[in-house]
């Protein structure tokens, strides 16, 4: 699973060391070596789980599509966005943030008040 594009489609293998990466990013990251610059790519479609290989010095629309399934893998990429959040102390030291959601209860009824018929029904 990609964390830099969430919506990946397709692995994809590097040239250089022959393992599959979800992105070049995830290649950076976890190696030591530039990713080499090829024409031909190799994918692995993640929805019917084939290899395929494409040729990418004369690409067409037409070759967006996995030709086993005809999932579209040339899509907008999907990133992570940044969240703006509350951010506090420790709740167990300091408990100022958070709201008490308990619902306070009448003083006036008890079980034990015996002049309260409020539940009682006619």
């Amino acid at each position: 699973m990609c964390k830099h594009i969430l919506n990946s489609q397709v692995s994809i293998r590097a040239p250089c060391c022959k393992q599959w990466f979800d992105c070049a990013e995830c290649h950076a990251e976890t190696q030591d070596h530039q990713l080499k610059k090829t024409t031909e790519m190799a994918f692995a479609c993640k929805k019917c789980k084939k290899v395929f290989r494409k040729d990418m010095s004369n690409y067409e629309e037409s070759d967006e599509y996995c030709p086993h399934c005809d999932n579209h893998y040339v899509i907008e990429a999907k990133t992570p966005q940044a969240v703006v959040g509350v951010e506090g102390e420790d709740a167990r030291v300091d408990a100022r943030m958070l709201k008490d959601e308990r619902m306070r209860q009448d003083p006036k009824r008890s079980i034990f008040r015996p002049d309260d018929f409020s539940d009682v029904l006619d």
